[in-house]
């Protein structure tokens, strides 16, 4: 089992709002290098989506919720199809889309013992709580050709370090797609 985080980045480390769902001023900027950057398995995720369990925040859920559902193309049948565990306190129904269930119990124990691959996508408070556990096994990064100064971080200041190894890097439209493992201890 790995715990696999994927995320659309800047070159400053910025992952919040990349839709411009989020409502904020600098959001956006990732779907302004066009569709083909974004779309489909950008994050090569193959058998890990297949195999695995997609884990969500709440607010990443409840917008992808939205989107996926609607959608018929390979990809979007694979999304639809994947089990996904919603991380929340507040929602209740996790049933607008198929095969949601929300988390019961702790977050940190639940991915402990789970035994399929976990893939995280957005929901950057599941990735901060896991990253404090030390549970992320991969890093899958999307980085874009922007920096924008502001916004949340992947990798927030005064988080102690992390050390990764580089696996691949290839270009991906007008991105780069970047995988990193765990650094041997």
């Amino acid at each position: 089992m790995s715990v696999i985080v994927i995320e659309f980045i800047t070159l400053d480390g910025v992952v919040s709002d990349p839709d411009g769902s989020g409502g904020t001023p600098l959001g956006g900027w990732a779907f302004r290098h066009g569709p083909e950057t974004v779309a489909g398995d950008k994050f090569r995720l193959g058998s890990a989506l297949d195999d695995g369990v997609m884990l969500l925040g709440r607010t990443t859920w409840q917008l992808f919720s939205r989107l996926w559902p609607g959608r018929d193309d390979p990809f979007s049948a694979r999304m639809n199809a994947v089990p996904k565990l919603v991380a929340s306190r507040r929602l209740t129904d996790a049933s607008a889309w198929a095969n949601s269930r929300i988390l019961e119990g702790d977050l940190v124990d639940t991915v402990k013992r789970e035994r399929r691959d976990v893939i995280i996508t957005g929901s950057l408070s599941v990735v901060h709580a896991l990253m404090a556990a030390d549970l992320i096994d991969e890093y899958r990064l999307l980085t874009f050709p922007t920096v924008l100064g502001a916004g949340e971080r992947l990798f927030p200041a005064g988080a102690p370090p992390v050390y990764l190894e580089c696996v691949s890097a290839e270009p991906v439209g007008a991105a780069v797609l970047a995988r990193y493992r765990r650094a041997a201890r």
